[in-house]
């Protein structure tokens, strides 16, 4: 179903798409291909939004963390807006001090997309379309990209990224959604529980910069390789957490990149029963801990985002690849196509 959710400041129109399937309900904006809400029953079958997000499209222009957003043309940062590609320097939009994140002032999540409604057999699915122009926040090349949100018979929500550019150019796509399994506005997820198959991190600098390390996890905070809760992690004295007060780093995944995805994460809540299992094609995730929601934000259910309420599991690519050769390697070229796939499967 598909409704008009509000306009822009500058007029444009911002429409909401609905659907459901195998249990699960989704909520889809135009805006920044957000994901306005994601509903799941828990344990005795009552229904809450897992969520982050806001009621109108002014809170999301106007303030709005990346909930729910379709990041790019590149998630994550890059040192002082600069990386060279052969041979040439580029100078990104800078927004996160001297740093780019998450493809500028006005990235893939401040923009309206083109959707679709579409059905693939028993799934049910939206495709979003946008072309984004050579130069765009100071990326090189026309990048032609096409997001599919599909929600299967199942329930599990699948996103597969494809891109295309008519130039040498660099691409990081991912979501952004904030997840709190016992329901949005219901206080903190340190008592969530984490699995992360991930034996190696990014230690970063000050600015959450990569040092090009590849360090182990154990004996860290980062350590999700067993089961544990998310505060535990939080309450180890280590200097990484001081960089970001908390967790914000990229994980290794042992699987690497790899053709089709694979099981790489589950979070589960022992409060409603509700599980994520998390599937990718990429060889990292950044494992982000709410920890910079101050309590200024206040989402559908009139309650107050205050740090810890929500975290992020962004499949990616590794921050700063194009300044770390060692890193796998973020570069699109003419005649080739980006792809990326990650697979949300819910249970109780």
């Amino acid at each position: 179903m598909k409704e008009l959710f509000g306009q822009l400041a500058d007029g444009t129109k911002v429409h909401r798409w609905s659907l459901e399937n195998g249990g699960t309900r989704l909520k889809v904006l135009s805006y920044g291909g957000i994901v306005q809400s994601l509903e799941l029953p828990d344990r005795s079958g009552q229904y809450a939004n897992v969520s982050l997000g806001f009621d109108t499209v002014e809170e999301y222009e106007a303030s709005s963390p990346y909930f729910g957003a379709l990041v790019g043309r590149y998630g994550n940062r890059i040192a002082q807006g600069r990386f060279t590609l052969d041979g040439e320097d580029y100078r990104l939009s800078v927004n996160d001090g001297d740093n780019s994140l998450h493809g500028g002032t006005e990235g893939f999540d401040k923009r309206v997309w083109d959707v679709e409604e579409v059905t693939s057999g028993p799934d049910v699915g939206l495709v979003l379309r946008r072309t984004s122009a050579d130069g765009e926040m100071g990326f090189p090349g026309t990048l032609t990209t096409k997001v599919t949100y599909t929600l299967t018979e199942r329930g599990d929500w699948r996103i597969d990224y494809e891109a295309t550019t008519d130039r040498a150019t660099i691409v990081n796509l991912t979501n952004h959604v904030y997840w709190n399994l016992a329901g949005e506005g219901a206080g903190s997820v340190h008592d969530h529980e984490l699995t992360i198959a991930a034996s190696r991190y990014t230690p970063v600098d000050a600015g959450l910069i990569p040092t090009g390390e590849l360090a182990e996890v154990a004996d860290t905070p980062f350590d999700f390789r067993e089961p544990k809760t998310v505060g535990e992690g939080l309450r180890r004295a280590d200097p990484q957490l001081l960089h970001a007060k908390g967790i914000d780093h990229n994980l290794v995944l042992d699987k690497g990149l790899t053709e089709r995805p694979e099981h790489i994460a589950t979070l589960r809540d022992p409060s409603s029963g509700r599980t994520l299992k998390l599937a990718t094609t990429e060889p990292g995730v950044q494992f982000y801990s709410g920890n910079f929601l101050d309590g200024t934000l206040v989402g559908p259910g009139g309650r107050a985002y205050r740090q810890g309420d929500a975290l992020c599991l962004e499949t990616q690519h590794f921050p700063d690849s194009p300044n770390r050769p060692e890193f796998p390697s973020t570069v699109l070229r003419p005649g080739g196509t980006y792809r990326s796939t990650t697979v949300h499967s819910f249970g109780i």
